[in-house]
């Protein structure tokens, strides 16, 4: 699903002795994990182990699968930015939020919530949430960490990175056009969904979970 290289997200942190991530996921919904999603699973590894093995000749396809989750090859561009919460705010505070946004929406054409967070696969942040945040809590009773988003808002979109504005429509607004999916992963995740990953780093395991909407 997704691979990363430390020197390539520098405020990743990563285990010690790993400096490659991999997200796998079998893409089929898994209802009996109640997120009627693909159900992440992550492999912190070295550059070096995985110079010893061979590389497959293919990309291997899975017997069984939804089109909707199965990622097309594709690179990422790496933009590092400053990004604010989104429904993540205290109740006065998202209030004051509210009407600041609707006076920059009337002025601007965009409000707070499109400029703020954004709704791209990304690491670290804060997660684009499309219904109410639902943050998961660790075993250990620490609120986890947001890890990671893998987005069916990938093609084109008001964060899209400079090297990917090369195709004509792209600019601030997100889209779904065939034409400007060339390039991205291609997956529509539901009606353009996410998957959000999170971590508990106070565990000594880093155990993860994940949650789901569109």
């Amino acid at each position: 699903m997704l691979q990363l290289i430390a020197h390539d997200v520098p405020a990743l942190v990563f285990p010690v002795g790993a400096d490659v991530l991999q997200v796998l996921w079998c893409p089929l919904i898994h209802s009996d994990h109640d997120q009627n999603s693909p159900v992440p699973m992550l492999r912190w590894r070295s550059v070096a182990d995985l110079a010893d093995r061979p590389l497959l000749d293919e990309a291997p396809r899975p017997y069984d699968f939804d089109d909707e989750y199965v990622p097309q090859p594709c690179v990422i561009h790496p933009t590092e930015t400053v990004e604010y919460p989104n429904w993540d705010m205290p109740a006065e505070l998202s209030e004051r939020v509210g009407e600041w946004s609707e006076e920059m929406e009337e002025s601007f054409g965009l409000s707070y919530y499109d400029a703020f967070t954004t709704q791209q696969s990304k690491v670290g942040g804060y997660p684009g949430w499309t219904q109410s945040p639902n943050w998961p809590h660790c075993s250990c009773g620490s609120r986890m960490e947001h890890l990671l988003t893998i987005s069916a808002s990938e093609s084109c979109g008001r964060w899209l990175p400079v090297e990917e504005r090369t195709r004509p429509g792209c600019g601030w607004e997100t889209s779904d056009n065939p034409e400007l999916q060339h390039g991205s992963h291609e997956m529509t995740m539901g009606d353009c969904g996410g998957v959000y990953v999170f971590i508990c780093r106070s565990c000594p395991t880093w155990p993860t979970t994940h949650r789901y909407d569109c």
